[in-house]
């Protein structure tokens, strides 16, 4: 059976701390790297006021200082970035209100690769970042 978004943000994942095992992106290799957990980096969104944007690599950056980190996996943040978009989009699906699902288009723009691979397209990013005052 086929996990839906919402399983897998909910799904409890192995985080920790650990050294960066090569130098990829802006992490060089032995700096301390968070490898968060979906839950993790959608409670982060969640504290995002309204009307404020942050972009991947500064939501990286205070992740990993929130959870005592040099950095935060570049990879694993994508995965997690898609995972809690999607399970917002279920959760609006079902019928949850706007208000009440975890604003990702805070963090992801219509210029962001994540964007691209949502299943309901930049459209709905590009209205939520516009609603709030932020570029598109």
């Amino acid at each position: 059976m086929v996990k839906s978004w919402t399983d897998r943000l909910n799904t409890p994942g192995i985080n920790g701390i650990k050294p960066t095992p090569r130098t990829m992106s802006d992490v060089i290799e032995g700096q301390s790297m968070l490898v968060p957990t979906p839950r993790q980096v959608d409670d982060f969104i969640r504290s995002i006021p309204q009307g404020v944007e942050m972009d991947v690599r500064a939501l990286r950056t205070a992740l990993a200082i929130e959870h005592g980190a040099e950095v935060t996996c570049p990879v694993t943040i994508g995965y997690h970035l898609r995972t809690v978009s999607e399970a917002a989009a279920e959760d609006l699906e079902r019928g949850a209100a706007l208000a009440d699902i975890t604003p990702f288009w805070r963090v992801l723009s219509s210029k962001t690769p994540t964007t691209k691979r949502l299943s309901f397209g930049a459209e709905f990013v590009a209205k939520q970042r516009s609603r709030e005052g932020l570029e598109p």
